[in-house]
Parts: structure tokens; sequence; C-alpha cells
């Protein structure tokens, strides 16, 4: 899948000066970007998500003294 980005210059910079250094590829270090930046978007924003059901009653809670009697911890 081919996705287009616009990046700022001074980003479009530091970008080429690692590829250049290291001998990588600028795709390289924006897919490495993406991969490591996505696992913490969706834990935040999947997180705040279900704050929000809980908080407009759209999803349940139960205290961690219930759970350990129903896994008979």
């Amino acid at each position: 899948m081919t996705t287009t980005v616009r990046l700022n210059q001074n980003i479009e910079e530091r970008l080429d000066f690692l590829a250049k250094q290291t001998g990588r590829t600028k795709t390289y270090y924006i897919a490495q970007l993406i991969e490591n930046g996505l696992d913490e978007l969706e834990d935040y924003y999947l997180a705040a998500d279900v704050l929000e059901k809980i908080r407009k009653g759209k999803e349940k809670t139960i205290s961690s003294s219930d759970l350990k009697k129903t896994l008979d911890l």
C-alpha cells in the first residue's frame, strides 16, 4: 500500500542525515516510527475510548476484590 506523508523541512533534513549516516533508507526509518508509534497511539486512544464508555455508563467495571473472588484467588 502506498501512502503519502508531507514532512516539514526540519524532519526531512533529519531523516536525510540519519539515512546517509547509517546507510538505511528514509522509508525504513519512517516505517519504524510508524510501527513503534502506532502501538502507543492504539494504547492511548483505545484506552481513552473505553474510559469514555465507562464514564457514560456504557461499559461496566469490576473491583479488584470482586475479581479475586470470581477467580477464587
